[in-house]
C-alpha cells in the first residue's frame, strides 16, 4: 500500500512563511504526496512553486472556525480556484449547525460547490464539537449538498480525528462521498487503520515521518 498517495501534505500555521510553503511544495513533489493543503492566501505562491507538478493543490476556506459569512466563503473559494487551487477544504458553519439551521448549512455548501464547479470540495465538519448523532447529520448534509468529501477536523479544534468519527461518517455516506481524516494523525499504523475503515485521504503535517 503506497501511503504517500493518501496524504495531503499540510501547513496551515498562522505564521507559515513563504519559505516554509515552498519547502512544503518541494517535499510533496519529492515524496509523491497526493496534494498539499495551504491557507487560501498562499495558493498563488504555491502554484508558482509547483508549475508542472502532478501534486494537487488544496486551499482552506472559512478556516479554522467556519463562522465567516457565506458570501465571504464563496468569494474566498472562487478566488482560490482562480489562483490555482484544485481542491477546496471548507469549514462548515458550526454555529448555524448547532442552531439546527440545517437548511442554511446545506445551502452554503451547495453555493460553494456551485462556485468551484468541477473542483473537489471537502467539507470539514469539526467532529470534536459534535455528538455522534450530529456527525451523522453533518455527513448527510454534506453529501446532499454535493460535496466530494466529508472531512473530520481542522486540526485546530479541541481534538483531531478519531476512528469512531470515521465509522459514523462511513455508515452515512457509504461509497457516495469520500472521507478525509485529519488532525493528530502522525504515524503509519494509524494511517492504515483509517484506510481500512474506508478513508481515502489523510490530512497531516507528519507525511514524511509517516512514509519513512
Amino acid at each position: 500500500m503506497d501511503l504517500n498517495q493518501y496524504i495531503d501534505h499540510t501547513l496551515l500555521a498562522a505564521g507559515a512563511s513563504a519559505a516554509e510553503i515552498e519547502k512544503l511544495c518541494h517535499e510533496a513533489v519529492k515524496y509523491k504526496f497526493y496534494a498539499v493543503c495551504v491557507n487560501s492566501s498562499r495558493v498563488k505562491y504555491a502554484k508558482k512553486v509547483f508549475s508542472n507538478s502532478e501534486v494537487k493543490l488544496a486551499a482552506t476556506i472559512g478556516f479554522p472556525l467556519g463562522g465567516s459569512s457565506t458570501e465571504s466563503k464563496i468569494i474566498e473559494a472562487g478566488t482560490a480556484v482562480r489562483d490555482g487551487a484544485d481542491e477546496i477544504d471548507m469549514v462548515m458553519n458550526i454555529g448555524l449547525f448547532k442552531d439546527k439551521n440545517f437548511e442554511a448549512v446545506q445551502a452554503e455548501i451547495e453555493a460553494i460547490k456551485k462556485e468551484i464547479g468541477d473542483n473537489i470540495l471537502k467539507v470539514i465538519i469539526e467532529t470534536c464539537y459534535l455528538s455522534d448523532e450530529e456527525i451523522e447529520i453533518a455527513s448527510r448534509l454534506s453529501m446532499n449538498a454535493g460535496a466530494d468529501f466529508v472531512k473530520t477536523s481542522t486540526g485546530f479544534g479541541s481534538r483531531g480525528a478519531s476512528l469512531n468519527d470515521v465509522k459514523i461518517m462511513k455508515k452515512v455516506v457509504g461509497d457516495k462521498v469520500k472521507i478525509k481524516a485529519s488532525g493528530g494523525i502522525r504515524d503509519a499504523e494509524t494511517v492504515r487503520k483509517y484506510i481500512s475503515l474506508g478513508v481515502e485521504r489523510i490530512g497531516t503535517s507528519s507525511g514524511i515521518k509517516i512514509i519513512s
